[in-house]
């Protein structure tokens, strides 16, 4: 069963989704009508609700949340858990992505990995840039400005839609 239910942020809403006392889903962008949940459900997005308003005001820098990376697999789910494990404020570049997986010359693939992240803030894919340090694709209706948002608000410059 999944349990659904949003929260308003400083990008836009967020829908959470749960499942099996999971987060199965961050959804970005004009989210669904609550439904009904179970009672751990709901118990699991409030905690979520609680950590991102936190992490919105700038006391939470890590996330301590139940996430379903069942659905995760291969090449993705090794990309998402690099990802995972970038520190708040600090960011890396899709190619240090690929060669921490062993394929240097796999940058794009990361990206493609990365466009399809089930749990966007949960794992920080607004935390991976190019090279040169150009913000460059994210998830949600505000795309590049939602990832400068998040990279400002965990202390990184950024000029124009580059890293300064």
């Amino acid at each position: 069963m999944f349990g659904n239910s949003s929260i308003n942020t400083p990008i836009g809403p967020i829908s959470i989704t749960c499942r099996s006392e999971k987060i199965w889903r961050l959804s970005l962008g004009n989210p669904p009508p609550d439904v009904g949940m179970t009672s751990a459900e709901h118990r699991i997005i409030c905690i979520v609700k609680d950590q991102l308003k936190e992490y919105f005001s700038g006391i939470r820098k890590t996330f301590d949340i139940p996430l379903d990376w069942e659905q995760l697999h291969g090449f993705q789910r090794k990309v998402l858990e690099i990802v995972s494990g970038i520190p708040y404020g600090s960011v890396f570049t899709y190619g240090q992505i690929a060669a921490k997986l062993g394929s240097p010359k796999a940058s794009r693939a990361v990206g493609a990995a990365l466009a399809h992240n089930p749990l966007p803030i949960l794992i920080p894919c607004h935390r991976v840039v190019s090279a040169s340090g150009h913000l460059t694709g994210y998830l949600g209706q505000k795309g590049i400005e939602g990832k400068r948002q998040l990279l400002e608000l965990e202390g990184q410059k950024i000029v124009g839609e580059k890293l300064g």
